[in-house]
């Protein structure tokens, strides 16, 4: 999770951290509270424990069943394996029947806000990539790739796969269109362009997933997704009420 404040550029961020069911609320206090920008793992989990969080087993019982049919299913030759398994390797197809939300990555979420005095904040949290390497880390925690505010200009925050996010500093670039006068949901489309057009030439059977979401210091927003079988939308509550915006799908089938 990841915090920043426009008007400071002060940021706060945790990475690697398990079992705090609030890590935005962390990722504050490293940047209300410290002169540091990210904290990760044993030493996120202290500095929350110092500031009063609970521990928690976040994981439930359906995430737990499917980590552990993932487990079993890690080679034909472990000394761990389903019965149908030791008996004939499962089809991929088969696999994703019996759990439908395999490949869901469960949840990551950009809260951008302006104030009435015109300074500008947001925020970026996930639980993170399913099935990940121990110590991975993605987009959400880094500043100028998951989020990025500048008071000046906007703010801007990622979801999807974070990777190619991270390499292509993709919130820090939609901020700096927008400075150069681009609006929001034009600098969001651009972003998603930008990184099909950088990795189609190394690898043409690139399939992104990104999204992004974006607002200017005028208050105008937009909001641009990779792919889908429907258009983005954004959650927007202003002094007008609350509304949903749809944005756009800027690349709508696999290559």
């Amino acid at each position: 999770a990841s915090f920043m404040d426009g008007k400071t550029y002060s940021a706060g961020a945790v990475a690697c951290l398990e079992n705090i069911k609030t890590p935005s609320s962390v990722a504050k206090l490293v940047m209300q509270r410290t002169d540091h920008v990210l904290l990760v793992g044993a030493g996120a989990l202290d500095f929350a424990r110092v500031w009063g969080f609970r521990e928690e087993n976040l994981l439930t019982e359906k995430a737990r069943k499917i980590w552990l049919r993932w487990k079993e299913e890690l080679s034909p030759d472990d000394d761990w394996g389903s019965p149908e398994h030791l008996q004939n390797i499962r089809k991929k197809e088969s696999y994703y029947r019996d759990f439908p939300d395999i490949e869901h990555h469960y949840g990551t979420t950009n809260v951008l806000a302006i104030d009435a005095n015109g300074d500008i904040a947001g925020c970026t949290t996930t639980s993170g990539l399913s099935f990940k390497l121990n110590g991975r880390v993605g987009d959400s925690p880094i500043i100028g790739a998951g989020l990025y505010v500048d008071n000046e200009v906007g703010a801007a925050g990622a979801t999807g796969r974070g990777e190619d996010v991270i390499k292509s500093c993709a919130s820090y670039y939609i901020v700096l269109r927008m400075k150069e006068g681009i609006a929001p949901q034009k600098a969001c489309e651009e972003a998603l362009r930008m990184i099909i057009d950088r990795y189609r030439k190394i690898n043409p059977d690139f399939y992104p997933s990104e999204k992004f979401v974006a607002i200017n210091r005028l208050g105008e927003y937009g909001c641009a997704s990779m792919t889908g079988d429907r258009n983005p939308l954004m959650s927007v509550m202003s002094s007008k009420g609350f509304l949903r915006h749809e944005g756009i799908v800027a690349y709508a089938g696999r290559p």
